[in-house]
């Protein structure tokens, strides 16, 4: 058990085991809903049905049901037309389990929370706290609704913006529970009173999230396909479309899908933030060994370079290796890593602020 805060009382082990358990499952429901994106499985399932969605065709009859609900998407018209009954349930699986286990973090969730409540192992705050937890949850699952919806009519795809939102407040939530968790297992963390070192490791959180919008964008994009090349963008620094006055305007931004500027422009910005993050970064790493006395805070540096670099070198292998489609495998892993390095640099921010409120 740990002390919390200043008002002397404690948490129960079992309170953090379940906290732990929660980042975990928002974890791998970022790297599903990654997978969903990447194999083109989000609009499969084309009604929006909390409960009796829970249970998945059971039969022929209504295997054939779901997959001619899907062949009135646009999807299926533009882009799948001819897919077999076997490719469907392919798509229907990823994104069957995606929202399933959604379900179940609710339950996880929810069920623990009112049982740890009635025994009154929670204080009032975290219990304030918890409660947003419940309501940004709420958000992010209504948005993945609105974001489906994106691309069940004239649209063969989900709007790329609104595909950013789900994923960005899917990671605020993550952000949140795993900031509530280190108050609940690190109360009293050793505060380094660095005032350059806690400006640089908050300007870092921010570019960080910045560059994890500008990922989402370029996912829903496609941006990737555009410019399979490193360091150059298919042979230039700048690509000669984004210095074309006439091309920076609002119908580019919003018809994105129609014209290469946006998906050109969003990629350079994605890989210049990516140079800034990473001399950031190593800065952070070689000022904040200088300083530093504490165990975790050291841990957290080896931590945070390490990320950095693993994540640098797949967002690299994933640009060269989209030849005609992105590839699942290292787009999957780009995200993951994205999710670790933000989790580091939170625990880097817990340990550099003044204050842990």
């Amino acid at each position: 058990m740990h002390a919390v805060g200043s008002n002397s009382k404690f948490y129960p082990d079992i309170v953090e085991v379940w906290l732990f358990v929660g980042l975990g499952m928002i974890f791998v429901q970022v790297v599903v809903g990654g997978i969903t994106r990447l194999t083109g499985s989000g609009l499969s399932i084309t009604k929006w049905e909390i409960v009796t969605g829970t249970i998945p065709p059971l039969n022929a009859e209504q295997w054939d049901a779901e997959f001619e609900l899907y062949k009135a998407t646009p999807q299926y018209k533009k882009i799948n037309e001819g897919m077999s009954l076997s490719e469907f349930k392919f798509i229907y699986f990823w994104e069957y389990i995606h929202r399933l286990w959604a379900r179940l973090l609710g339950f996880v969730f929810s069920i623990p929370f009112f049982i740890f409540l009635s025994l009154k192992m929670l204080d009032k705050a975290l219990i304030r706290r918890l409660i947003k937890v419940v309501i940004l949850a709420g958000v992010v699952a209504s948005f993945g609704w609105i974001m489906v919806k994106s691309g069940l009519y004239d649209r063969p795809w989900v709007n790329a913006y609104k595909l950013t939102m789900h994923l960005s407040l899917a990671l605020l939530l993550y952000s949140y529970l795993l900031w509530t968790t280190l108050k609940v297992v690190i109360p009293k963390p050793e505060v380094f009173h660095n005032k350059v070192l806690k400006r640089r490791g908050n300007i870092f959180l921010l570019l960080l999230a910045l560059q994890i919008v500008l990922g989402g964008i370029m996912s829903g994009m496609k941006a990737g396909l555009s410019y399979p090349t490193s360091p150059d963008m298919n042979g230039a620094y700048i690509p000669s479309l984004l210095l074309v006055a006439s091309q920076r305007n609002v119908e580019k931004f919003v018809h994105y899908d129609t014209t290469p500027f946006m998906p050109a422009i969003v990629q350079f910005l994605h890989r210049n933030l990516a140079y800034m993050l990473t001399i950031l970064g190593l800065w952070m790493f070689f000022s904040g060994l200088k300083i530093t006395h504490s165990k975790l805070f050291s841990i957290t540096l080896y931590m945070l370079i390490t990320m950095l670099v693993i994540q640098v070198l797949l967002g690299i292998l994933t640009v060269i290796n989209c030849i005609g489609t992105i590839p699942l495998g290292l787009g999957v892993m780009h995200q993951a890593g994205a999710l670790l390095l933000l989790t580091v640099a939170i625990l880097f921010s817990y340990q550099t602020n003044t204050s842990t409120n």
